[in-house]
C-alpha cells in the first residue's frame, strides 16, 4: 500500500525546520529516520498533509564526550551508538543500540526520532530513564532543556509543541563503581520486544548504594519499578535479594495482553529479564566485561 500524497518539505536548519512546522500545524510530521512514520503511512494509520524532512540539516548527527556527560545529535543512528567507543563508556547504551531490529533498522533509525515517537514498545526511553538524561529542543521561541522523565507524558505523547524540535540528548556519565544492563525479549529480531528491563546499580563494596529500574512495553510509559529498586537499595546484591526484588517488579508492571502474550506472561518474563539485567550491570559495576544479548522465542 502507498501513503496518501503529501508535500514534501527539505529544512536546511532548526529555526527553518520549526517555521515549516508552525505553518503547517497539526497537518505536518518530522522526517528523521522514518522507521516508525513512514510504514504507518504506507499503512494509512498516518496521514500527514505535510512532512518535514531533518536529514539535510548540517551537524544533528554526532557522540561527543564533555566534562561528565555524553551528548547526541538528534539524527544519530542507532548503528552509530552501537559502533561508538564513546558510548560504549555506559555499556547499557550499547546493549540497547546493538539490539535494536535489525541491521538497516539500525543504519537508518535515530536517537531523537525514537525518543520523539514515544512508542511504548520503544526501547530507547526505556534505558535512558535510568541514566540523568535531558533533551534540547529548539522552537520559534528559542531552546529548552527537558529532564527525560518530563518529556514523555503517555503513549505516543510528549511535551513537546507542536513546533519544536529536538536538537540534542544529554547523559549524565554515572559515577564510579555503576554499571547498567538492558534485556529484551522478542519473538524475533525485526519486532518489539515481548517485554524489557534495563537496570542501572552503584555499588559500593558489595552494597548498592543507587539503583534504577524501567520496565518497557508493560504499561503505556517506561514504568518504574520503584518497590523493586527498594529491595535493592541498601542491601547486598546478592541471589536473595535479586529474586524478591524480581517479585515485586513482576508485581508493578502493567501489561495488556496482545498478539505478543497473555498478562500474566509479560509478568514473568519481567521477572526473569529483571533478574538476568541486574546480575550483568552487577557484575559491570565490579569491573568485569560482560556481553549481553537480548532473548528470542
Amino acid at each position: 500500500m502507498f501513503p496518501p500524497a503529501f508535500n514534501y518539505h527539505r529544512a536546511k536548519s532548526l529555526k527553518e525546520a520549526a517555521s515549516m512546522l508552525a505553518q503547517a500545524g497539526q497537518e505536518a510530521k518530522l522526517l528523521a529516520g522514518g522507521q516508525s512514520l513512514i510504514p504507518l503511512m504506507k499503512l494509512r494509520f498516518a496521514s500527514p498533509k505535510h512532512l518535514v524532512d531533518l536529514n539535510f540539516i548540517p551537524r544533528l548527527s554526532y557522540i561527543k564526550k564533555y566534562k561528565d556527560e555524553l551528548h547526541f545529535g538528534a539524527l544519530t543512528r542507532h548503528s552509530e551508538i552501537e559502533n561508538s567507543a564513546t558510548a560504549a563508556a555506559v555499556p547499557i547504551l550499547h546493549d540497547c543500540a546493538a539490539g535494536i531490529a535489525d541491521v538497516q533498522i539500525r543504519n537508518r533509525g535515530t536517537l531523537g526520532g525514537s525518543l520523539a515517537e514515544a512508542d511504548p514498545s520503544g526501547d530507547w526511553a526505556v534505558v535512558l530513564s535510568t541514566l540523568e538524561t535531558s533533551l534540547s529542543c529548539v522552537g520559534q521561541k528559542g531552546e529548552r532543556r527537558i529532564p527525560l522523565h518530563d518529556f514523555i507524558t503517555d503513549a505516543y505523547t510528549t511535551v513537546l509543541a507542536p513546533d519544536e524540535v529536538v536538537r540534542e540528548i544529554s547523559v549524565k556519565i554515572p559515577p564510579q563503581g555503576s554499571g547498567g544492563a538492558y534485556l529484551a525479549f522478542k519473538r524475533a529480531a525485526p519486532v518489539y520486544p515481548t517485554a524489557s528491563v534495563a537496570v542501572q546499580v552503584t555499588l559500593e563494596g558489595d552494597v548498592c548504594q543507587e539503583v534504577a529500574i524501567r520496565m518497557g512495553c508493560v504499561g503505556l510509559t517506561p514504568i518504574r519499578a520503584s518497590q523493586a529498586e527498594g529491595v535493592l537499595r541498601g542491601a547486598s546484591l546478592g541471589e536473595k535479594a535479586i529474586e524478591i526484588a524480581a517479585e515485586a517488579a513482576r508485581s508493578e508492571a502493567d501489561p495488556q495482553p496482545d498478539m505478543r502474550g497473555s498478562a500474566e506472561y509479560k509478568r514473568m518474563l519481567v521477572g526473569v529479564l529483571m533478574k538476568r539485567a541486574t546480575y550483568a550491570a552487577v557484575r559491570r559495576a565490579r569491573g568485569e566485561r560482560v556481553d549481553v544479548s537480548h532473548l528470542y522465542a
